[in-house]
């Protein structure tokens, strides 16, 4: 087996060379004037069952550019078998015509890898689950919610005090199984988009007075959306808003609207590579995928069931 990392969260490989105490693949990645990306594998992978880790987050163009060359090179290099590990899958959110004459962007990536050379895909939350029928080569898309779940435990509690509260209708499959793993009540934020990219909350479904509320959702961008829920949930009585996000996107001005919001906490996993002003803000903090990537990994590379993986708590002896 082989671990291979590319340059868009060399961090999140390296915990997860550490989680399986294998070392990275040596690379050299290099651009060239015009800004042409040349990989080359230093390293011989001839025969070899290779992970490649490359989230496609910003500058999503780039790094989805790079996972494509770097997959070649190892197609090239006579890899036995490729995965691309996606811990960020880019241009999920066009997963269907919004508009008329309008892409698929999603089903174009998902053709772009497969044309590359990729044998399987392992990413976590997919925007939308359906995006796994997208591609004709097994995927697996990992929950984060398990060890979302160990956290808030963790730090929050569970049962009567805390309110999982979904900011859309369309979040609420993801925010009722980690209600369900805590035991406690789901609320729901009714919310309308006005135009692209805003969102006004027009109710709050669910009784929050009184509850510690913890937002869930798969991805922050701006923010506004989140800090919007977190200000309507205080202003319905809650005791306190927290969020528990997989995919911190962030773009402007979400570190200002985050810092001065109604969010006690905003816990993000590491799938992206966070920028500076994001680790400036004091209410963000990161909680790492490695470990589940890490044990993902090295069951697809022992054949073993990965659905397994969620049968049982983070940190819970496994299920015999």
């Amino acid at each position: 087996m082989k671990l291979v990392s590319g340059t868009a969260n060399r961090p999140l490989s390296e915990g997860i060379s550490t989680r399986l105490g294998l070392p990275l693949t040596q690379t050299n990645f290099q651009r060239f004037r015009d800004e042409e990306i040349f990989v080359e594998i230093l390293d011989n992978v001839r025969g070899q069952d290779v992970f490649l880790i490359q989230p496609t987050s910003c500058p999503a163009n780039d790094n989805l550019m790079e996972l494509l060359v770097t997959i070649d090179a190892l197609k090239r290099g006579s890899a036995e078998r490729i995965t691309a590990v996606i811990p960020y899958f880019g241009y999920a959110r066009q997963d269907r015509k919004s508009t008329p004459r309008s892409p698929i962007t999603a089903k174009l990536v998902a053709n772009l890898i497969e044309g590359a050379g990729a044998d399987r895909v392992l990413t976590i939350d997919l925007h939308a689950a359906q995006i796994q029928g997208f591609f004709d080569i097994p995927t697996d898309n990992l929950f984060a919610g398990p060890t979302l779940t160990s956290d808030i435990r963790s730090n929050l509690g569970s049962g009567e005090k805390i309110m999982i509260v979904s900011p859309d209708v369309g979040g609420v499959v993801r925010a009722r199984a980690i209600a369900s793993r805590l035991g406690c009540d789901l609320a729901i934020v009714d919310k309308r988009r006005p135009r692209a990219g805003q969102s006004e909350v027009m109710n709050i479904i669910g009784d929050v007075r009184g509850k510690d509320c913890i937002l869930i959702d798969d991805i922050v961008d701006s923010g506004g959306t989140l800090c919007n829920a977190a200000q309507a949930i205080m202003d319905e009585g809650a005791s306190s808003v927290s969020a528990y996000i997989s995919h911190g996107v962030f773009s402007d001005p979400a570190s200002e609207l985050i810092a001065n919001s109604a969010i006690r906490e905003l816990v993000i996993t590491d799938s992206i590579l966070p920028t500076e002003n994001i680790k400036a803000v004091n209410n963000i903090r990161h909680l790492s995928v490695a470990p589940l990537l890490g044990d993902a990994i090295k069951r697809i590379g022992s054949n073993e069931s990965v659905s397994d993986l969620f049968s049982h708590e983070p940190n819970e002896p496994e299920k015999k």
